[in-house]
């Protein structure tokens, strides 16, 4: 069993504002790295084999902080990057919301490509996707972090929860925000989705040892048990 932790960048001046795309020099705010630092601050107990980052200036900001605690590398991976948004990079979105291509990009993101050169978003769902197949082969049983950005993560979730790709705009990732994803046997489990508080559930728990055959709850426990 491989638990995937899959975080999205702090937030940035241009977040809800323009599409930041592959642009350099975006980069976290006041606000953005007090969220990167405090989701450090959460995840310092947790067993992290590996960091992984989209090879972007506020992803690898945010990766640097998680990495911090643990004395990790953050591992550069391209394939977990922004969305190549072609002319649309770099663009207010009030603007973008007018064009002819908005309503593809919101309800039939499968076959819409951005202008200019970009992707699709089935692409990039597919990009990522074998990325991270690939990571987690290479970590059995172990606890990986990877941080990039919200529409590639709700693409990937949306894979693996069997949401077909163009629902994934119902999907909300904010910014610091951390879902987990852990692969068993019998496929993907979503354990936690675009979190932002307490994560203390998310740790690995000791196996408990069987109660011997005569053993019998107290009544509080009962009780609690069966609520």
């Amino acid at each position: 069993m491989t638990t995937v932790l899959l975080i999205r960048h702090g937030t940035n001046d241009w977040v809800k504002g323009r599409l930041a795309g592959w642009l350099p020099n975006v980069h976290l705010n006041e606000a953005g790295q007090q969220q990167a630092q405090a989701l450090a601050e959460r995840l310092r107990s947790f067993p992290l084999a590996a960091i992984y980052s989209s090879p972007i200036d506020r992803t690898l900001e945010t990766a640097a902080y998680l990495a911090a605690p643990h004395n990790l590398p953050v591992q550069h991976v391209a394939e977990i990057g922004e969305v190549r948004y072609g002319d649309w990079e770099g663009g207010e979105l009030k603007e973008l919301s007018q064009h002819e291509l908005w309503p593809g990009i919101q309800y039939y993101p499968s076959g819409t490509r951005f202008p200019g050169g970009g992707e699709t978003l089935g692409e990039v769902q597919m990009r990522a996707v074998r990325a991270i197949d690939t990571l987690r082969a290479q970590h059995p049983k172990e606890m990986i972090a990877l941080v990039s950005h919200a529409d590639l993560l709700k693409l990937v979730i949306a894979y693996y929860i069997g949401m077909h790709i163009d629902l994934f705009q119902r999907l909300v990732i904010n910014p610091a925000s951390l879902t987990a994803i852990s692969f068993q046997p019998m496929g993907p489990r979503l354990l936690a989705f675009n979190e932002v508080g307490s994560l203390e559930h998310l740790l690995p728990q000791p196996e408990a040892s069987a109660p011997s055959a005569d053993a019998t709850p107290d009544a509080p426990a009962a009780a609690e048990q069966s609520e």
